[in-house]
């Protein structure tokens, strides 16, 4: 049953599907909520000054990533972002270390206890941002209203509290909800400041600062990009699959052929948000325009849009967990040895290791191209928002985040509302009703 034939009026009938997204857009209503809820003893007026001219480099992306919480210093600042941290260690670590991957070949305990250590991390990771991020806004001039460490403390306890908070929403809503839970909050987030982002660029072609030109080509590329991300993002690659005829008694079984769909981006929008967030790790407090020393201040001139060395490091870091999470999410030998196992197989490919090795040949080349498209997309408009003064929000990180995780929720809601339709059709069948 494809998503063209499903019935206009299931959704209606399909209540399991209605209450989780009532509860996760409820949910996010409580993120919104908490993103202008500002911490203790910050000067506002003293604040809006400090970040109205720290908006490029690292800071906006960021405050993009927080849903502009940065720029309210809410308890939300730090938003998600520990919580990927500490994923991306923890999946290095899988890949890495004989412990992890004992955990993770330990199937359903093992990935509990892998959670745990991931929300561990999570704290210890927000701790170490969080009292930086206090001792930044101390150094911050007039900013903090009685500076000490009363105000450190409990700045970092709010900070970690509102990380912790995040994570546990994330994680309900992918239990209990519709779609990933963390890539929705961030989504939320961003698409909660596009609106603003929209007015600030008419803002601008109003005074004079971008012409109308200007702004027409913006949205122009904006829409050529949404269309690229979707022509990437519903590509694939089908192996043909053959299954060999089999006699059983009187009948004979399959004789059939079917297509192993290999997706050009497999990794989806995982490599360019843990790219960020690695950018964001070392020098979180570098760019925020708090640090006095020079070093601090040669350190965030080079992470900027337009500089070689944040391009370099953010293509790299695109690439690499391009191929890294494709690696964790598709095993070729595993999917070789269930094809052999079941009898199907490749045409002009022998069952076993030779197969692994023809879907592994195939698998590399779609990454590398899926690879490069994301970093098109993630790094082409950076360079205009360097040179223009563009909202962060209308970059090509963000545009790829709100569709693919939009086409992500779209397709998990599909796949419920046919499901519900079957369930449907089965109760029917079985009571005649």
């Amino acid at each position: 049953m494809s998503s063209e034939n499903l019935n206009p009026g299931a959704f209606s009938h399909a209540t399991d599907l209605k209450n989780r997204i009532f509860f996760t857009i409820f949910l996010l209503i409580i993120y919104r909520l908490g993103t202008y809820v500002p911490l203790s003893g910050i000067d506002p007026d003293a604040l809006k000054e400090i970040m109205s001219s720290s908006q490029k480099g690292l800071l906006g992306m960021f405050n993009m990533f927080s849903g502009g919480a940065v720029t309210r210093m809410a308890i939300f600042a730090l938003g998600i972002m520990p919580y990927i941290s500490s994923s991306i260690i923890v999946q290095l670590l899988t890949g890495t270390s004989d412990y992890f991957k004992n955990l993770k070949e330990q199937g359903e305990i093992g990935r509990k206890k892998i959670t745990q250590i991931t929300r561990y991390g999570t704290v210890l990771i927000a701790g170490l941002q969080g009292y930086g991020v206090a001792v930044g806004i101390e150094n911050a001039g007039n900013l903090v209203l009685e500076p000490g460490m009363y105000f450190r403390i409990t700045t970092t306890i709010s900070l970690v509290a509102g990380t912790t908070f995040l994570m546990w929403l994330g994680e309900q809503i992918t239990l209990r909800g519709i779609g990933n839970g963390i890539s929705l909050i961030i989504f939320s987030g961003i698409v909660a400041e596009i609106p603003r982002a929209l007015a600030s660029t008419f803002e601008l072609g109003r005074t004079g600062a971008l012409s109308a030109v200007m702004i027409v080509g913006i949205f122009i590329l904006v829409i050529v990009t949404v269309l690229f991300i979707v022509f990437f993002e519903r590509a694939v690659r089908k192996i043909l699959i053959n299954y060999p005829k089999r006699q059983m008694g009187n009948k004979i079984y399959g004789g059939e052929s079917s297509h192993l769909p290999l997706k050009i981006n497999t990794a989806g929008v995982i490599p360019a948000i843990f790219a960020s967030a690695l950018l964001l790790l070392p020098i979180t407090m570098s760019n925020f325009g708090f640090a006095e020393s020079d070093f601090f201040l040669n350190v965030s001139s080079l992470f900027t849009q337009g500089q070689p060395l944040y391009m370099a490091l953010y293509a790299f870091g695109i690439i690499f967990f391009s191929f890294f999470y494709t690696s964790i999410v598709f095993n070729p030998k595993e999917t070789a040895e269930n094809l052999r196992k079941y009898g199907g197989y490749i045409p002009g490919i022998r069952p076993g290791e030779r197969t692994a090795e023809y879907i592994e040949t195939i698998l590399t080349r779609l990454t590398t191209i899926g690879a490069m498209y994301l970093t098109v997309v993630c790094l082409m408009p950076e360079f205009l928002i360097a040179r223009y003064p563009i909202p962060f929000y209308l970059g090509g990180t963000s545009i790829l985040i709100v569709v693919v995780v939009a086409m992500d929720t779209v397709t998990q809601v599909q796949t419920r509302l046919m499901s519900s339709q079957y369930e449907s059709l089965i109760k029917k069948a079985k009571f005649g009703k």
